[in-house]
């Protein structure tokens, strides 16, 4: 594919994310787009991003459990960037408005204290880099019309990212192990899901040390300061006007959401 190409998708994501429009899915138009390809799309919208003023400060990792590769049908997670346009703060009510047809997400999130660039990023040296860990919420947008994407679409698209939530309190990880740590999530008071840690391949920080290993080919680091979401524990969670959404996680707290038109 031409780089034109790219800028052009590129272009049309990022009008379809400021109109709420959604658009036809990339890989319909264009069905020999590889993962490269789409990244470099992403990374065409990145840059639209940060010249319209938005800063980034951290990263996401998608597609980590079992439950949300077998909804894609893919092996392998992917990610994109988290913008401080992005960041939402918990109890403040998020506007569907700003939205197009939103899902949740209960994840573990990551604050770096000092870099990690690959490649031969170990767990041992994720944990040592990382200053606490918080109960987290990631809203998951899509771009593309009714949720008919691909592996490609999904990485062109920022990794499906809309919103992030996280809560205020910064957990330390030395004194407990996070594979076994449960989480339950609630919908209106209605469980709808629970999962243990385990369940991001088969630990949170491999989905941190995956991140910093694949951003190696690129010459990108993880920086100290950044919050690193390490993908969600369970499919995502349909949401709409009205709904609240909490995860209550073992040992490290609770975080919420509320929805309104």
């Amino acid at each position: 594919m031409d780089r034109k190409v790219f800028a052009q998708l590129a272009r049309e994501l990022y009008v379809a994310v400021t109109t709420r429009t959604p658009i036809e899915a990339l890989t319909a138009r264009y069905p020999g787009i590889s993962n490269d390809e789409a990244y470099q799309v992403q990374l065409e919208g990145m840059n639209l991003r940060l010249a319209d003023g938005h800063v980034i400060v951290g990263k996401k990792i998608g597609l980590t459990s079992k439950a949300m590769q077998n909804a894609l049908g893919v092996f392998e997670p992917d990610y994109g960037y988290i913008t401080d346009r992005m960041m939402a703060l918990e109890g403040d009510a998020l506007s569907l408005e700003t939205l197009i047809s939103p899902k949740v997400e209960a994840e573990i999130a990551f604050v770096l204290k000092s870099d990690l660039i690959g490649p031969g990023v170990t767990v041992a040296q994720v944990l040592n880099a990382t200053a606490g860990i918080m109960p987290a919420l990631e809203i998951i947008d899509t771009r593309i019309k009714d949720w008919k994407i691909k592996i490609q679409d999904t990485i062109a698209d920022g990794a499906s990212i809309g919103r992030i939530v996280v809560s205020g309190q910064l957990i330390p990880v030395e004194s407990f192990d996070m594979r076994y740590m449960g989480m339950v999530l609630e919908k209106n008071g209605e469980i709808v899901a629970t999962a243990a840690g385990t369940a991001v391949l088969g630990h949170p920080a491999n989905a941190v040390t995956w991140l910093a290993n694949k951003l190696a080919h690129y010459n990108i680091p993880l920086k100290a300061g950044e919050i690193i979401m390490s993908g969600s524990l369970t499919v995502a969670c349909p949401v709409a006007a009205g709904d609240n959404i909490r995860a209550i996680f073992d040992r490290i707290g609770i975080v919420g959401a509320r929805f309104v038109k």
